[in-house]
């Protein structure tokens, strides 16, 4: 294709929001218009059926539930009036409880002020927050902001150390929908030990955001928690940064809330017209749907040259992988779906992956995220005419240009600066695109069976490994790795059981191995 061609389907399929100064470009994707016409009607279903979605159609029938994350920006669409109250009081709520704390009114037991908030959360309850405080938080924010996202005891303690100076000062906030999630539970509870070991009293501490009488809304009530804030059953860990989920770390932080919502509002407004040539979010499925034949095959490289936005590929993982990651369509059919994702960050790429990218094996397409605005003020020049930022913007255009001469599809999102407004409406452009590639493959995208089963699996080892233990103790004499297997019932999983002791007595557990490690069927085993 040569020049002018390339310009002309630029033109042609340049994507422009007005209001929120946004463009789309797919110029680079190699569809035609044969492969447009047949995804028409798939598309006439995709937005009928997020037209369903947003009216409050069960979308998650595993548990029957509706999906509004939607509502939560625009809270004139929910489908019921009471639904939109709750979502506008919670609003002013979380800005009111910002302010006292800001200001003192609500301070800790043996301080005037809280200085730092510490957040735990898993997945969606911590990637959602930790993208929008990466990108949005000020230089020099009225709270610092921490997160325990993982049950890693050695993580866990040296954020334990870096604040220790401030634990007095430091709010805690638990995010989990049932309060029963193994990670957040665990980190919850390791923190509120390291608070009693300084004599401080948690309770004092502490917020929970958490599902209506769920078990830790239940705890932080009886022990007269700070405060709590709702996580609604109609919206998913991964949509949750509407929520009191993201909201009231970014509005703790001093982020502008309400530019946030208005953001993915007036993104959900452009998403929701049929006509897909003046549907961001449709475009994007489109391509996502022909760079992987509608299954895949392809994975999406998402390249944000801004250092604020380095946790967006991070956040848009967990938002896409989750939500197509699925072995069966909604016909039970077994289809294998999903889109993975990775990503790091331009120029830092032109030094990492990108020479695999531009010559190594072509599974995958890339997505540019441009921002117009260098910096807030004048920047010096390095050159005579040229700044830092024209660099960066000549690496991000040369790579693009680069990936293409050599066959390489992309996709280019450019925003004007990097502020909350723009956050939202990028969350919100996913968010919908996420919605309608589901529709074109015919999968849910509301539900994880996978996490669950991952989950099950979990307690499954930690209920072996108590066998194991008690095995042990009751035991007169050290056993083999087999015995031990068949002692607990699980003759067959002689390495499970040995991964187990082998953690067990790496952790001074109560279990002692004799033996040699590279013959793991010669090895003793007794409880120390």
């Amino acid at each position: 294709m040569d020049a002018a061609a390339h310009w002309q389907r630029y033109q042609d399929w340049l994507y422009y929001h007005e209001g929120l100064e946004l463009y789309l470009d797919i110029s680079r994707m190699g569809f035609d218009d044969a492969f447009v016409s047949q995804m028409q009607p798939k598309f006439e279903k995709a937005f009928a059926d997020m037209e369903a979605l947003e009216n409050g159609a069960i979308a998650n029938p595993d548990e029957n539930r509706m999906v509004g994350h939607y509502w939560l920006r625009n809270p004139e669409i929910a489908p019921r009036d009471e639904l939109k109250q709750e979502i506008l009081e919670n609003i002013e709520r979380i800005e009111n409880f910002a302010r006292k704390i800001h200001g003192g009114e609500i301070h800790p037991p043996k301080a005037s002020k809280f200085t730092d908030v510490l957040s735990i959360g898993i997945g969606g309850s911590a990637l959602g927050p930790q993208f929008v405080s990466e990108a949005l938080s000020p230089d020099f924010p009225p709270m610092n902001l921490h997160f325990i996202d993982n049950t890693d005891p050695a993580g866990i303690d040296s954020l334990l150390a870096r604040i220790r100076d401030r634990l007095s000062t430091t709010l805690v906030l638990v995010i989990s929908k049932s309060g029963g999630t193994p990670d957040t539970r665990n980190g919850a509870i390791e923190v509120q030990k390291a608070f009693e070991a300084n004599g401080l009293d948690f309770s004092g501490h502490a917020v929970a955001i958490t599902g209506h009488e769920s078990a830790l809304e239940k705890q932080a009530l009886s022990e007269g928690w700070v405060a709590t804030f709702p996580m609604h059953d109609w919206v998913g860990g991964r949509t949750s940064e509407m929520s009191a989920v993201g909201l009231v770390p970014a509005a703790l932080q001093g982020i502008d809330i309400r530019a946030l919502l208005a953001g993915a509002k007036a993104m959900d407004e452009a998403t929701r017209r049929w006509e897909l040539k003046e549907n961001p979010a449709a475009l994007l499925a489109l391509s996502w749907y022909y760079a992987g034949n509608g299954r895949g095959e392809k994975d999406m490289v998402i390249l944000p040259y801004k250092d604020s936005l380095l946790l967006f590929s991070r956040y848009l993982q967990q938002l896409v992988m989750e939500s197509l990651g699925k072995e069966k369509d909604l016909d039970g059919n077994t289809v294998y779906q999903g889109i993975a994702v990775y990503g790091n960050k331009g120029s830092t790429d032109q030094h990492a992956y990108v020479q695999q990218l531009r010559e190594g094996v072509p599974n995958f397409f890339a997505t540019f995220i441009e921002v117009l605005e260098e910096r807030r003020g004048t920047s010096p020049e390095v050159e005579p005419g040229v700044t830092t930022g024209d660099y960066l913007f000549g690496f991000l255009y040369g790579t693009r240009e680069a990936l293409y001469e050599n066959q390489r599809d992309s996709i280019t999102v450019t925003v004007p600066q990097v502020d909350a407004r723009t956050v939202g409406a990028l969350i919100a452009l996913y968010d919908r695109a996420v919605g309608f590639y589901a529709s074109l493959v015919n999968i849910n995208a509301y539900h994880q069976p996978g996490v669950e089963a991952g989950k099950k699996a979990a307690a499954q080892v930690l209920q072996l490994q108590k066998q194991v233990v008690e095995i042990l103790q009751k035991s007169a004499q050290p056993l083999s790795l087999e015995e031990l297997a068949v002692r607990a019932g699980v003759g067959d999983r002689v390495e499970m059981i040995y991964k187990i002791v082998r953690h067990l007595d790496a952790n001074g557990r109560g279990v002692k191995i004799e033996g040699n490690p590279r013959t793991p069927s010669s090895l003793h085993i007794s409880a120390r």
